[in-house]
């Protein structure tokens, strides 16, 4: 018998392998170089939102200390000087030229929201779909909200950094003030993760498991970005690529959040799927289906579904009771059992059921009461499967349908046979 925490560490390394496995399969590093660069369109309105901005703070800083300091902030913390220089920020030339195709940059801002709900589409798949009014007005609600909030927590910060260095507040109040609001931003951007992995899939996952998801999401996040602050430098881009070393850099940098983010999101897909994985292998490793040496490994354990799903029968008990109206479907995992049917010279025996055997399903699929009897001959361990989670399995695993189907006309078959030899006779 393993231990708890060794159970627990094998379920989570199913959940690992089948994350890695259906972001794969899925293609998830295309959705994500899709977004990242939806995302670089739609930054550019944010952009020409910092031009209208700098240029209202500019007049203000005639007349105000204050918006003095925050100016100056803006471009030691910013770089807004580079930017300028490189194109990033327009000048008042072009400003009316730009804001001219606001709108049409707000149009991508939906490509960006539509590339995200895609990826989601194919993540947690299911076949309804939001209405048009949603799916052309969420765009335009999340995207706006969403940069606001980031723009506010990287001037706050900015500021902060600016007013420390150049010793206008003391060191202590801007090392408090400075966690007050990494704490805001974290909180920001863990919401809005929040937001979509729980809001986003048609088939809404737990709240608690999606908090918990985008908690590791965005802790990843935060690591992504330290490693890009340490090791990456926008001026080793700039001089590789010129003028669009600045776009590459925003380019990689979207991407691999982009990856990460969906690598959590499919990982919450597979953390409520781990249930129906584990019993898929372990039916089909039942009827001598191929499966990798590694898999073999993965989904080794059972110790997890038997905890769960498993229940025990004495030899002589009653598994299944003919003219039941019962739909649990059960899987033999050890022992054997014995199936009588009921006849004018009483109950008859018509066959039997070893391990490894899915036995019960005929009256989930067909909608009628149990037509045969199921007696343990020896000491039985069963799972015992309730119709939704077996629906799920048959919905999730075309392999395993096909053998269920396959049993199923087998069973039929032999119930005919007697039926027809109880007649004979």
């Amino acid at each position: 018998m393993q231990t708890p925490t060794r159970s627990t560490l094998a379920w989570l390394l199913q959940i690992a392998y089948t994350t890695a496995r259906l972001f794969t399969r899925n293609g998830m590093q295309n959705h994500a170089a899709a977004t990242a660069f939806y995302f670089l369109l739609s930054a550019t309105p944010l952009v020409l939102l910092m031009s209208y901005a700098l240029q209202w703070l500019a007049h203000l800083a005639e007349n105000s200390r204050p918006a003095t300091i925050l100016m100056a902030a803006l471009y030691a913390q910013l770089h807004l000087d580079a930017l300028g220089a490189l194109g990033f920020i327009p000048g008042k030339t072009r400003l009316t030229a730009g804001s001219v195709s606001f709108f049409t940059l707000l149009l991508s801002s939906r490509g960006l929201v539509t590339a995200v709900q895609n990826a989601f589409r194919v993540i947690f798949p299911d076949e309804r779909r939001r209405g048009l009014v949603v799916s052309w007005t969420l765009p335009f609600v999340i995207l706006p909200l969403l940069f606001l909030l980031i723009l506010l927590s990287a001037l706050a910060q900015a500021t902060l950094d600016f007013l420390a260095q150049n010793q206008l507040i003391g060191h202590a109040n801007a090392a408090l003030l400075g966690s007050l609001n990494g704490l805001l931003g974290f909180l920001v951007i863990g919401g809005l993760i929040f937001v979509a992995y729980w809001r986003l899939p048609e088939r809404r996952p737990g709240a608690r498991a999606a908090a918990l998801f985008a908690l590791g999401a965005t802790l990843s996040l935060i690591a992504l970005f330290a490693v890009f602050r340490a090791f990456f430098k926008l001026e080793n881009y700039n001089g590789i690529y010129g003028a669009l070393g600045s776009v590459v850099f925003v380019l990689i940098g979207a991407y691999l959040a982009f990856l990460i983010f969906y690598v959590w999101a499919q990982a919450l897909y597979a953390y409520g799927k781990s249930d129906v994985t584990a019993l898929e292998k372990l039916f089909l490793a039942s009827h001598g289906a191929g499966a990798t040496r590694l898999e073999s490994y993965v989904f080794a354990d059972t110790n997890r579904l038997l905890e769960k799903y498993g229940r025990v029968f004495v030899a002589g008990e009653t598994i299944i009771r003919e003219g039941d109206t019962t739909q649990t479907t059960y899987f033999l995992y050890a022992g054997r059992a014995a199936v009588y049917k009921d006849g004018p010279d009483g109950a008859r025996r018509i066959g039997t059921l070893e391990e490894g055997e899915l036995f019960g399903e005929m009256a989930y699929l067909l909608g009628e009461p149990r037509t045969a009897s199921v007696i343990a001959e020896t000491d039985v361990t069963v799972l015992e499967l309730p119709p939704a989670t077996f629906e799920e399995l048959m919905r999730s695993s075309a392999p395993l349908a096909r053998r269920v189907v396959d049993v199923l006309c087998q069973r039929l078959e032999r119930m005919n046979l007697a039926s027809a030899g109880q007649t004979g006779a």
